[in-house]
Order: structure tokens, then C-alpha cells, then sequence
């Protein structure tokens, strides 16, 4: 732990910082942004808090339990078909094709008129749930419990009453009371739907005449048209036929047009025209019947073989040669000729062939507008026709329907039935449904859980207390330089004061020499002689850690001196036993020289000066230049000068001591110094230039971890023996610890 605490002195290289390099006064700054405690560290120190509201809200669910009057509820299971009568359709009766049927059929089984019936049978109003109810009626629709199932079709029906075996009674009296209405209410229907269809057959039967007649009257008026023979249908056919021609036709004309204008363009183009020709030619359309191309064509090509001959003895220059090419190109002039005749030809076949199109699409286009308009006349009177004869079909086919409806009303037997099956009578419940015991118990304890937990989050939030070693270092924005246990209140104030040397093998001991080795190796060498030791409030302890801590010290081989500064409340002289008469103020008076009121303790190397009369005036007394001197000579005597003052808030003598010692140990309480006393105890100590070292937990319980002290944490647990009060050998600290000077 020792270790743990003198890292908080580190610097930023890794090496201790002396006081001078962690800085003065305002330098030492609280951590911002400070945690409060975690939920499972404030429910554990509201333990008690907890318990009892658990406690309590289940006793609560108890006390319910146990006074509450048991309720049972009894249920019947009813299946309601969706049937009616038919009518004029397949389909049954508008109310049964409802989405809703079922949940009608629900709220039907708690109207007026079935709860009413239900009632008025024999017994059920006479029953001791309605002993206190003025109106019956009203209350069973109100406590009458009907739910539709959501995966399926069935209604259930519940009642819940102290009495189970008047539950199951008053439910199947519903259903049945349900159950009579409704075949009641069936038949009902079933006999108005048969004079309603017996009323529509005879004002269809006449309509249905008077449709015949109009088509008949329609067939004479109209005689010459046989609608019968088909000739309609002809007339149809023709006019399908020549819509079809006439499209073909367009087709024809579409195709000789575009040849034609082909055509014009290629012969304006030589070599279009060319390869025109030799199409042609290929499909065997240009034929020379005389034969003459072909004859050209051979005289082309043997008087150019003769040229070639030729061109091989003489230059081309040779009269011979030009009078062969003058040859050829006549020869080739002429054959061009008789290609140009027949591409003339060709366009002048395809003019005509369009103009024959076109002239057969003007006929055939005058062929089509006739019959069209004998189709559009014939088409009026088939048209009226039809409607006639489909509203007289129409209205036969309703009358056949109407005559099938009330053939099927007439021969029922059970049409007034309707559909509906019990598939659950209720039946006296064995055990009740309510109180639910594990629920209300489950409710209890989560209810008294989460009241626990408020309370003790709000008792936490109005405590002020530093709560652990993590957060008095954040508030207070210092290192912890050690834990001091708690010691027995039982035990005497030498016995506290002077625990290191009485039982030095005590784990208080051990924490006392941790503190040390924190101030040792927080503050260099020589730069911390004068050590004030005080607390933000009285009761802190720091009476008891001047006069342990001192004889840490001198056992450690340093001359130590105790300077008792506490005009207010002097404890020291009572923790060694010596005499108060003469102390302190009697030097800084002048009454005394210092040789004369400084005391030996029992403990080798450790002195006392102590109070001494009380001052009038404390405060003047610690702020003069002769308590300044005083101070100066104590350094050069001694290693160490512990000084105890009175607290910082109380008085302001604990100020004046800090702006002239070395360093400042500040005391805390564990479970009793709060956030704002210490944070004000800081501030005051700050600004008149303290060094405040570190603060120091005290009176901390073994149970408290979070202050940083090991349950069990002893001395003894090094390994290191003890013969009664004697010490017969160092601990591994002191050896460590210097022996002499600093």
C-alpha cells in the first residue's frame, strides 16, 4: 500500500517530486469532473436502508395476502357458426359475412335483454354475491367478462365472484339465455325473409312477362332481318375479309412505291445502275435475246487480249495501240448504251405496277366503306336486340333463384337453429385466481427493492462524507499518503497516542510507519524539518497521528521534537504524562528559556514541548517574530519538528503555522469529514502559501476497503519477530529509512 501511495508523488519523468516541483499553494488543483461512488458501494453503505424496505414492502404483500378475499373465476367455452338464411344469392346473410360477427356475438352476450333473461332464472338473483347490489343487472354486465379468441373463433365467457360455485351457475345461465335468443330471433328472420321473397317472385314474374313480350315485338317490327339465319354474321365476315384485303393491298402499294423510287435513284447513278444489272441478271431477268451484249462482251475482251500482245513488241504510243483502245471503248460505250435501255425499261414497269396499286387500294378502300356502313346498321338493331334479350334473361334467372329460396325456407325443418356449440360448461373452480401469490409477492419485493434503492441513493446524495482514498484525492486534489485503522474508543489517550511504541507490531502501527515513509520520500532531503500536522474539524485525529507519527521517527534515528501549538484544546503533555505548568507560551512570553520546558519521553531520540499556560490572545502569540526565532532554533536541533495546531476551521492559528512550516500533513476522518469542510480546510491552508503534502484517512474500520486498508494488514505479516516490548530486529522500511540527519 505504502507503494501504491508515494506513486502519487511521481513527476512526469518517474521520479519522486520534491515539494517545490509538485508546486505550492495553488498549484495542488482538485480533480474536475470528479465520480461520485459506484451504485454497488452506495446500496453496500445503505445496507440497512435496503433490508428494511425490502422487509417491509414484503411483509406488505404478506399482510395483502392474507387479508384479501379469495377470488374464483369460472369460464364457458362457446363456438358460434356463421350461418343465416340465404336470400338471393350463394352467400348467407349479410350480419354472418360481418368481420366483426364474432365480437358482436360478444357484446350480444352482455346486453340487456340475454343478462336480463339470465337473471330471471330460477335462484340466480336470490345468490350472496348480489346480497348488496341494488341494481344486478347493471353490476353483472359490468363484471361479466366475454373475450374472442385471437388465433381462433371461440367466445369465452367469465365471471369472477368469492362464490365459485355462483360463478359457474350465473355463466351458464348467460349461455343458455344467449342460446334461446338467439333461436328465437332465428326464426324470427327466417319466416320475414320468406314473405319478403314471396313478394319480389310476384313483381319479378310480371316484369319478367313484360320483357318477353318487348323482345317479341322487336322480332316482327324488324322482319326482314333474320337474326336467327345468320345473315348478320355474313355481313360481319365480309366486312373482316375486306379489312384484311384492304391491308394487304397497302402493303402492295407501300412495296411498289418503294422499288419505284429505288429504281429512279439508280439510274442517275452509273454505278447503282451496275450492280442493278447484274441482280438482275443473277435472278434472270435481263435475257438478250439476240445475244448482242454477249457478242460485245466477247469483242471487248479478245481485242483486249490482242492489245496486250501488242503493247509487249511496240511502246504505247503505237499507232496500232491507240486505234485498238479508240475500238474498245466504242465497243464499251455501246454496251453501256444497251444497260441504260434496260434499266428504262425497268423503271417504266415498276411506274406502272404502283400506279396499279394505288388504283386497286382506291377500289378496294370504296369496297370497304359500303360494307362498313351495312354493318354499323345491322349492328343498331343487334345491339337493341341484345339488350332485350339479356334483361330478359336476367330477370328469369333472378325468378328461378327465388323460387329455389323459398323451396328451401318452406322445406326446413329446423331453420330457426341456430349454429352454436358449447364446447365448455363452467364448472366450480377448485382454487382461487386471484390473489396471484407469487405476483403479488414478486411486486412486493421489486417494489421494496426499488424504494431501497431511492432511499438510499437520496440518503447517499444528502450525505457530504468522502466516501474512499479515490475520491478524498479527486476532491481534494492531494495525494493519500496513508490509512490509519480505527483503535478501540475503550482503550486510554496514551494508549491511542502512543500505540506505535506500546504494540508495535499492531497494524495501526504498521500505518503509522507507512506515513512516514510517504512524508520521507515525498519531501527531499533537509527542505522538510518542520512538519505541521492539522485537520479541517476537531475529532479528526491528529493529536494522535503528531505523537505516533513522531515516534515512528525517532525510532527511525532522527532527533524528533513534538511542538504542542494547540493553545486551544493541548493534548500532548496528557499522551507522554508530563507536566503542562511550564510550555510554549512561556517561551514565546519570555518567562521561560526553551532548555527549560522542553521534556524527554520514554522514547529514545523523541522530545516534547508542550502548551503550556493557556494565551489570551493564541493567535498574536504563533504570529510574532519570537515564535518565528523559536521555530528557527528547533530546526537547527532537530531532525524533525512535528507541530500540533488546532483545526483550520474553527481558527485561523492553524493558517499561521502552515505559511511558516515546511510541510502540512491534513487529517482526515474516514465516515466524517465531508467534501465541503475539506475543500474549505484546503483552501484556507492554500492561500497563505502552505505546502500541503498529502492528507492522512484516520479511524477507518476493517471493513472499509475503498479507503485502501487490507483487513488484516499487520506487521507481523512480514515475517519479522518480536520479543514482548523489545525489538529485536528492524523492519525492512527502517533499514531502508535514513538513521541520521536529512
Amino acid at each position: 500500500m505504502g507503494k501504491l501511495i508515494l506513486m502519487n508523488t511521481l513527476n512526469n519523468n518517474g521520479n519522486y517530486a520534491a515539494p517545490e516541483q509538485q508546486g505550492h499553494n495553488a498549484e495542488v488543483q482538485p480533480l474536475i469532473g470528479f465520480m461520485p461512488s459506484s451504485l454497488f458501494e452506495v446500496l453496500l453503505r445503505n445496507f440497512w436502508i435496503l433490508l428494511i424496505s425490502t422487509v417491509l414492502a414484503l411483509t406488505g404483500g404478506a399482510y395483502y395476502l392474507f387479508k384479501a378475499t379469495p377470488i374464483f373465476s369460472s369460464t364457458s367455452r362457446v363456438y358460434v357458426e356463421q350461418s343465416g338464411p340465404k336470400i338471393l344469392t350463394e352467400v348467407e346473410g349479410v350480419m354472418t359475412q360481418s368481420k366483426n360477427y364474432l365480437y358482436t356475438q360478444a357484446e350480444l352476450l352482455k346486453s340487456t335483454p340475454i343478462v336480463r333473461k339470465a337473471l330471471d332464472a330460477r335462484g340466480i338473483r336470490q345468490m350472496a354475491m348480489f346480497d348488496d347490489v341494488d341494481n344486478p343487472i347493471g353490476f353483472t354486465k359490468k363484471t361479466l367478462q366475454i373475450s374472442v379468441g385471437k388465433k381462433d373463433d371461440i367466445i369465452n365467457i367469465s365471471y369472477e365472484s368469492p362464490y365459485p360455485a355462483e360463478a359457474a351457475e350465473l355463466v351458464n345461465s348467460v349461455v343458455d339465455s344467449y342460446v334461446v335468443y338467439q333461436s328465437s330471433r332465428k326464426r324470427t328472420t327466417a319466416a320475414e325473409v320468406l314473405k319478403i321473397l314471396q313478394k319480389e317472385k310476384t313483381k319479378r314474374a310480371v316484369e319478367l312477362n313484360q320483357k318477353l313480350k318487348a323482345m317479341i315485338d322487336f322480332k316482327k317490327a324488324n322482319a326482314g332481318m333474320a337474326f336467327e339465319s345468320g345473315v348478320g354474321n355474313t355481313i360481319l365476315d365480309r366486312l373482316a375479309m375486306l379489312s384484311e384485303t384492304m391491308t394487304r393491298v397497302q402493303l402492295d402499294v407501300i412495296e411498289a412505291k418503294t422499288f419505284y423510287e429505288s429504281l429512279k435513284t439508280m439510274v442517275t447513278e452509273p454505278a447503282m445502275l451496275k450492280e442493278f444489272i447484274k441482280s438482275q441478271r443473277a435472278k434472270g431477268v435481263y435475257v438478250s435475246t439476240s445475244g448482242e451484249n454477249d457478242r460485245l462482251l466477247a469483242e471487248i475482251e479478245q481485242l483486249e487480249s490482242q492489245m496486250a500482245d501488242i503493247k509487249e513488241q511496240v511502246t504505247t504510243d503505237a499507232v496500232v495501240v491507240r486505234t485498238l483502245e479508240s475500238k474498245i471503248n466504242k465497243l464499251k460505250s455501246q454496251l453501256d448504251d444497251h444497260d441504260s435501255q434496260f434499266a428504262q425499261y425497268q423503271l417504266t414497269a415498276a411506274r406502272q405496277n404502283y400506279l396499279a396499286a394505288e388504283e386497286n387500294l382506291r377500289q378496294i378502300n370504296g369496297y370497304l366503306e359500303e360494307q362498313r356502313k351495312l354493318a354499323i346498321e345491322l349492328n343498331e338493331q343487334i345491339a337493341q336486340y341484345t339488350l332485350l334479350r339479356s334483361d330478359w334473361e336476367q330477370t328469369r334467372k333472378l325468378c328461378d333463384i327465388l323460387d329455389d329460396r323459398i323451396k328451401e325456407i318452406n322445406v326446413t325443418e329446423d331453420v330457426g337453429a341456430l349454429n352454436i356449440s358449447i364446447l365448455e360448461v363452467a364448472r366450480p373452480a377448485d382454487k382461487p385466481f386471484k390473489p396471484e401469490k407469487a405476483r403479488i409477492m414478486a411486486i412486493a419485493l421489486v417494489s421494496g427493492l426499488i424504494i431501497g434503492v431511492i432511499l438510499s441513493l437520496v440518503r447517499d446524495k444528502m450525505d457530504h462524507r468522502l466516501r474512499s482514498a479515490d475520491e478524498i484525492s479527486a476532491v481534494i486534489g492531494v495525494p493519500v499518503l496513508g490509512t490509519i485503522p480505527s483503535m478501540s474508543k475503550k482503550s486510554s489517550i496514551t494508549n491511542r497516542g502512543q500505540r506505535v511504541h506500546l504494540e508495535p507490531t499492531s497494524a495501526a502501527a504498521e500505518a503509522y510507519r507507512t506515513v512516514r515513509t510517504a512524508v520521507y520520500f515525498g519531501a527531499p532531503n533537509g527542505q522538510a524539518k518542520t512538519l505541521l500536522i492539522t485537520s479541517p474539524a476537531p475529532g479528526d485525529g491528529k493529536t494522535t497521528l503528531v505523537s505516533n507519527l513522531a515516534i515512528t521517527m525517532a525510532k527511525a534515528s532522527q532527533r524528533t521534537l513534538i511542538l504542542d501549538a494547540d493553545f486551544r484544546k493541548p493534548m500532548q503533555h496528557k499522551i507522554f504524562e508530563i507536566d503542562d505548568e511550564k510550555g510554549l507560551s512561556n517561551v514565546i512570553s519570555g518567562q521561560e528559556l526553551l532548555a527549560n520546558v522542553i521534556s524527554k519521553t520514554i522514547v529514545d531520540g523523541l522530545d516534547i514541548l508542550p502548551c503550556g499556560p493557556v494565551p489570551p490572545n493564541p493567535s498574536e502569540m504563533l504570529n510574532s517574530k519570537a515564535f518565528s526565532s523559536l521555530l528557527a532554533e528547533l530546526e537547527g536541533k532537530y531532525d524533525r519538528v512535528l507541530i500540533d495546531s488546532p483545526p483550520v476551521m474553527p481558527v485561523t492559528d492553524a493558517r499561521i503555522l502552515g505559511a511558516i512550516c515546511d510541510i502540512t500533513l491534513l487529517v482526515l476522518r474516514a465516515e466524517r469529514s465531508t467534501r465541503k469542510t475539506s475543500q474549505q480546510a484546503r483552501d484556507g491552508l492554500l492561500s497563505v502559501g502552505t505546502n500541503i503534502l498529502g492528507t492522512v484517512i484516520n479511524d477507518i474500520k476493517r471493513s472499509k476497503g475503498r479507503y485502501g486498508y487490507y483487513s488484516g494488514y499487520g506487521y507481523g505479516h512480514y515475517g519479522y519477530g518480536y520479543d514482548g516490548k523489545r525489538k529485536t530486529k528492524r523492519t525492512t522500511r527502517e533499514a531502508t529509512e535514513p538513521r541520521s540527519n536529512e
